[in-house]
């Protein structure tokens, strides 16, 4: 059995030249997968617990705490819980499609179903996209050719930038567009100019979505031009794929489940990953070689829940869990890389404590230098690909330093590209496997071993397995202003004391409750009969607005 298994394998070369076609289609697979999973994860990017929210952050932008917060952690738990679900779900589809002998009835039920609930994943997969490309075409930092960094200021409407070792800034006259290279010394009429600068403003700045229902409901929420109309754009991808049957529609909406799935979800820890990660790596190979329940759902139902490539002589596809599942473990490296980087640039702080001790009758103060972790500014290295293209010379793409954001964006990923490295060849993996045996393959039986085993490899020759398991993004390690002991090395050994502002929180938690208190004391005397007041007091019924920021005068 084993030399039919070898003589197999060795005839995968001559069968990957017969079958050519075959060879670019899953090409095409495998390179989607990884820029799904490339993009996905570059969009879980968090503040890191190694790094504090800038003081300025915190008065200017009130979403960045939120934003640390992901909709969704695993427990270990869940390394039991998710295969039994996923496989009882399985097994209802394939008996339920069984029982209707058609499974039209169940596809149009699964494709109005899905066009409702993708509505979220799609707004936000093509809000990204027009992020994305827009920040090529209105960066905030160019290069010229002799080596100028010219900088685009939406607030005066110009261009400007330093001269070697000086920190006045030279405006350049000619320089009136917020266009960058060759593209502003375009001679652009003062209308054409003024709307230019309008639409980066409307671009970049927050428009304010507001709904009151009388009794109900007063909310006000800040969005960005992009998800506004990337909600259009999912609003009408989705009335599409209700009415007509394309593949294409149905792996755009495959791609936005794999991107936000990747985004939201979290395995918490490493060991939690890799736990959930093979459960799921033998539910695939029970579910695809031992039953038909696998292969039976994904080739009757017509839904977005695998994406579908057609070749010239043959279609293939490619589930979404083979996505997602890896995706999110992945996502996980990349948010470990920038936790490391922070971390690096933690510092250790001598800070003098007094204690007072009365135990002997006498008032005794003791006084003792201890050492305080201090924590860097966090500086989101999120949407800088449009500065690093237009303010990096090619042969520093990979090493920026037109800005702080742009630098930090270029942080080292060895966790990162071990796992896609992984990921990759696990695929390539399964494509010939797949090819010698002419069988559908489990690609989890591939992917789970190549991705884990890439990870914590480079864990172990990096030296920093310690820090890998001790990793979790359940909130425990945001902490400030904790003492900690160190070796003769320097090296943390141990913290001393838990952060001080949990005794900060609940006070300001005891104050919060104390001003809710006042406050329902002035509702209830508001609510008090005022005949005046009822007269001339105005209370919208139903409000639904949509307000644009102010132009820029």
């Amino acid at each position: 059995m084993n030399q039919t298994f070898c003589e197999k394998l060795a005839s995968a070369p001559g069968l990957l030249l017969q079958h050519k076609g075959l060879l670019v289609l899953e090409t095409r697979i495998v390179l989607t997968a990884l820029a799904l999973i490339y993009v996905g994860s570059y969009g879980s990017l968090r503040r890191p617990h190694s790094a504090k929210i800038p003081k300025a952050s915190k008065k200017e932008n009130k979403d960045e705490e939120r934003d640390d917060q992901y909709v969704q952690g695993m427990l270990p738990s869940d390394a039991i819980m998710i295969p039994i679900l996923a496989a009882t779900v399985l097994t209802g589809l394939y008996y339920l499609i069984k029982w209707l002998e058609d499974a039209d009835t169940l596809n149009k039920i699964f494709r109005a179903y899905f066009s409702t609930m993708s509505l979220a994943s799609l707004g936000k997969f093509f809000a990204d996209s027009l992020h994305f490309l827009t920040g090529f075409v209105f960066p905030s930092v160019w290069i010229s050719r002799d080596g100028k960094v010219f900088h685009i200021d939406p607030e005066k409407r110009g261009q400007w930038y330093t001269k070697d070792g000086a920190k006045d800034r030279v405006w350049d006259d000619t320089k009136i567009s917020p266009l960058p290279g060759r593209f502003s010394n375009l001679k652009l009429s003062g209308a054409t100019t003024k709307f230019l600068w309008e639409i980066r403003h409307l671009l970049s700045e927050d428009w304010t979505v507001r709904l009151a229902m009388h009794g109900v409901a007063n909310e006000k929420i800040k969005v960005k031009a992009y998800d506004i109309v990337g909600f259009v754009f999912a609003i009408g991808a989705n009335v599409f794929y209700y009415t007509t049957p394309s593949v294409f529609l149905s792996n755009i909406m495959g791609y936005a489940f794999s991107y936000a799935g990747i985004m939201i979800m979290s395995p918490t820890t490493f060991a939690t990953g890799s736990a959930v990660l093979f459960s799921l790596f033998i539910y695939d190979i029970v579910m695809v070689f031992y039953t038909p329940y696998m292969v039976t759902v994904a080739t009757k139902l017509d839904a977005p829940i695998k994406l579908v490539f057609e070749g010239p002589t043959r279609a293939s596809m490619l589930g979404l869990g083979d996505i997602v599942v890896p995706g999110i473990f992945i996502a996980l490296c990349l948010r470990f890389d920038l936790y490391m980087y922070y971390y690096r640039k933690q510092n250790l702080k001598e800070v003098e404590l007094r204690s007072d001790d009365v135990s002997s009758g006498h008032l005794v103060t003791h006084k003792g230098t201890q050492r305080m972790v201090v924590k860097p500014d966090y500086i989101s290295p999120q949407g800088q690909w449009g500065d690093r293209f237009w303010g990096t010379k090619f042969n520093r793409f990979f090493s920026p330093d037109v800005t702080p954001a742009a630098q930090v964006s270029a942080f080292p990923k060895p966790y990162f590209y071990a796992s896609m490295v992984g990921y990759l060849l696990a695929m390539t993996t399964t494509l010939v496997m797949l090819l010698v045996f002419q069988h559908a393959q489990p690609a989890l039986l591939y992917i789970v071993p190549g991705v884990v085993a890439s990870v914590w490899l480079t864990g172990l020759v990096r030296g920093e397995i310690r820090q890998m398991w001790n990793f979790t993004e359940d909130g425990s390690l945001d902490k400030v202003d904790v003492l900690v002991e160190v070796d003769g090395n320097g090296n943390v050994i141990k913290e001393i004391r838990e952060e001080e502002d949990k005794d900060k929180e609940k006070e300001k938690g005891e104050k919060d409750d104390t001003k809710n208190d006042g406050d329902e004391k002035i509702a209830e005397a508001d609510d008090k009969p005022n005949h005046e007041a009822i007269t001339t007091k105005k209370v919208p019924v139903f409000l639904l607005s949509l307000e644009a920021p102010a132009p820029r005068q």
